[in-house]
């Protein structure tokens, strides 16, 4: 009888393993990403140029991973370049080149302005960061 249920144990202990395994090898293609940002001024005089030090921070890393960038100015008027000196057009899409980049926001108007980033992957997922600019128009050259 022991024999019996050892010779069944060990034969369902090798069903386990033979239907556990597989061929088909598990490729992660889209992981999880963040924009990390180093502070920035909050306020902008008109005319004036504030620098915004960008890093994605992947979860994982996969050679075919794309990302670009897109913005929208719901307040105030600005431009916002690449530091390859690309001008960005709200809402199209720019490829980035690298993990670590700059972005430059010149401020265009003389009111408050809020300025959305959008980085988006090639499989669909979004990271978004929004600034805010007070206008400074106090004179400082008494």
């Amino acid at each position: 009888m022991k024999k019996t249920l050892a010779y069944f144990l060990y034969t369902m202990l090798i069903a386990c393993i033979v239907c556990a395994c597989s061929d088909r090898m598990d490729i992660i293609q889209n992981y999880g990403f963040d924009l990390q940002t180093l502070p920035v001024p909050e306020t902008v005089v008109q005319n004036e140029t504030v620098e915004i030090r960008c890093q994605l921070i992947r979860e994982g890393y996969y050679s075919e991973a794309k990302y670009f960038i897109r913005y929208f100015q719901t307040d105030g008027r600005g431009e916002l370049r690449l530091d390859d000196g690309t001008l960005l057009t709200p809402n199209d899409l720019f490829p980035l080149a690298n993990d670590i980049f700059r972005l430059y926001y010149t401020s265009r108007s003389n009111s408050q302005q809020n300025v959305d980033i959008y980085i988006v992957d090639n499989s669909g997922q979004v990271v978004q960061k929004s600034f805010s600019f007070t206008n400074d128009s106090s004179n400082t050259w008494e």
